[in-house]
């Protein structure tokens, strides 16, 4: 037989058993399975890209307040800018202004509780107008599940998508895609706001879930005491605006005092910074000063 003969048979495939011969080619796409597809069906791939984030992303805890790296910078350099403000006017020196450095983390604290109050505040006004629009669907005759998925829409016109409501809306349906039950998610979203009035709301609708109560009577009335709150909260804000603004104009004359003395006579205050007695009547004058601004941001502030 021919050398070139020989080289043929060698590296010709064995034949094929009858067995081999009928099984179904395997596809390209996929070389494990010969009937699957790698691509999944299409309502995986719109749970996966829709439904799934908001899921597996972290939700966010409202009950501390995370300055932005610009939010830090900016109060970091106006608490500066009155440590140096505050140490000529007191001592014409900006020496002395490192002494304040320390309460730095405390003016941060103070930022943080302010800003979270308002935060709160902001969140419950939102939440009261998510609560009245599910109650719109609850009286149209939607299901409690769909009522909430129906208000969606109806908020995002009210407020930005990056709201509050309108994130946790979104979670909430997706907690309902995949079965989670509507009083664990708004379970989770109580855990999570830390605001007594969206808690009390979701420990009753637990019970009338469970028990069948009437939830249109429970979100009325849960509505209606979140909104008596708020007017009550206005009504003594305006009630009060007066002494507050007041307060802030008596915080800023022994500065604006001082200042106005410094520019036109700074003689008259010579021997207050270039002697240690004088030195000690300003510093005196500093910590009473701080001690009367505290207690008047306490006397201001209302708590309901």
């Amino acid at each position: 037989m021919p050398e070139r003969s020989r080289s043929m048979m060698k590296n010709s495939p064995p034949p094929r058993t009858p067995r081999q011969a009928a099984r179904k080619p395997r596809q390209p796409g996929n070389p494990y399975s010969p009937s699957l597809s790698l691509s999944p069906p299409r309502h995986a791939r719109a749970f996966r890209t829709e439904t799934a984030p908001s899921l597996l992303r972290r939700p966010r805890d409202y009950g501390t307040y995370l300055f932005s790296r610009r939010e830090r910078l900016e109060n970091i350099l106006a608490y500066l800018c009155l440590c140096f403000l505050v140490s000529w006017l007191f001592y014409h020196s900006l020496l002395p202004a490192a002494l304040f450095l320390p309460g730095i983390p405390f003016f941060l604290k103070a930022r943080k509780e302010s800003l979270l109050e308002k935060r709160k505040i902001q969140m419950l006004r939102e939440f009261t107008t998510g609560m009245q629009l599910v109650n719109a669907s609850l009286q149209a005759g939607y299901a409690v599940e769909n009522a909430f998925r129906e208000s969606l829409p109806e908020l995002k016109k009210i407020y930005p998508s990056d709201s509050f409501i309108v994130k946790e809306f979104r979670r909430i349906i997706s907690q309902l895609d995949v079965s989670i039950p509507i009083e664990k998610a708004l379970a989770d979203l109580s855990a999570r706001s830390h605001i007594d009035d969206i808690r009390n709301f979701s420990e009753v609708f637990q019970t009338a879930k469970r028990t069948g109560g009437d939830l249109m009577l429970i979100i009325r009335n849960t509505v209606s005491d979140i909104q008596e709150k708020s007017e009550t909260r206005e009504q003594i804000e305006a009630d009060i605006s007066g002494k507050v603004l007041e307060q802030k104009i008596m915080s800023l004359v022994p500065i604006l005092i001082i200042a106005y003395v410094n520019l036109t006579s700074p003689d008259f205050l010579e021997v207050c910074y270039c002697t240690a007695a004088g030195r000690l009547v300003m510093t005196v004058c500093l910590g009473l000063y701080g001690i009367a601004f505290l207690w008047g941001r306490k006397v201001m502030k209302i708590q309901i």
